[in-house]
């Protein structure tokens, strides 16, 4: 993936740093595979605002992805990598030997052309997918699961990747992109290599205008609300606030969130730095 910086001509280009672009190799995505996203507005079923700052956006088609990996009795064959208004890593669509295509999340440096495998038997190589238990200490994985077979939820997003440090009985170690050591069920499958688009945090939007096509609205701070509007609303002249609180009263910015009965508690060997 490239970047590109544009002559400060305008207020919107002067800052604005985009993608290039360059690895994806097609335009229009397979038609099989896309679903319609229907847009809420941050509104649940009874109308009721739940999610704030969201809505506007342009029309985005949803891309069935395969999480699950688990089809290893044919090999496949990677036809394009594609964009996707979705997720900020890139996709990439594959054929099967018996004709079905399906896409997945695209590894770096994974070409058109290149031939994929799944099972415990697949050779150690970027983009296919093995147990955890099949893949030797030091590798850099992305894809994991949590629970055998239920799809992929760790490393998914883009220039993200964890690595297999120990293994022990039908355990095994892995260090997490945040940097936190847990342990997962060996039969979990994972992908390897890492995420592709790994430049995706160094691009600027440049302009207000630029973020609003996401669909993010803007975002009045809490200290220019009024006391009935937020609990850090009021005062005089330009206070402060006080103690960082949400919507709701509650104390944040600092204060523990995760849940001491949590059981996914339980196989954390590390917390993130």
């Amino acid at each position: 993936m490239g970047l590109r910086k544009f002559k400060p001509v305008t207020p919107g280009t002067r800052f604005k740093v985009a993608d290039t672009f360059e690895d994806i190799t097609a335009s229009k995505p397979c038609k099989a595979l896309l679903l319609p996203i229907k847009k809420t507005g941050g509104r649940n079923n009874s109308g009721k605002m739940t999610i704030r700052q969201l809505g506007g956006g342009h029309k985005r088609r949803y891309r069935i992805i395969d999480f699950k990996r688990r089809k290893d009795e044919c090999s496949a064959q990677v036809l394009t990598v594609e964009y996707d208004p979705n997720r900020s890593s890139r996709i990439a669509l594959i054929q099967y030997t018996d004709g079905q295509k399906t896409y997945i999340i695209c590894p770096k440096n994974l070409k058109v052309g290149m031939t994929l495998q799944s099972g415990p038997s697949a050779p150690i190589e970027i983009g296919n997918a093995l147990p955890l238990s099949n893949i030797p200490l030091g590798t850099t994985v992305h894809h994991i699961e949590l629970q055998p077979g239920r799809g992929a939820v760790f490393a998914r997003s883009a220039g993200t990747s964890a690595q297999v440090n120990a293994k022990d009985g039908k355990y095994v170690t892995l260090k997490m992109p945040s940097g936190e050591i847990r342990l997962v069920l060996a039969t979990c499958r994972a992908v390897i290599g890492e995420t592709s688009n790994s430049d995706h945090n160094l691009v600027r939007s440049g302009k207000a205008g630029r973020t609003r096509w996401l669909g993010r609205r803007p975002r009045v701070r809490p200290v220019a609300m009024n006391p009935v509007d937020h609990p850090m609303g009021g005062g005089e002249g330009r206070s402060s606030g006080g103690q960082p609180r949400s919507r709701k009263g509650l104390t944040c910015k600092g204060r523990k969130t995760r849940r001491k009965k949590n059981k996914s508690a339980n196989f954390i060997v590390s917390r993130r730095k």
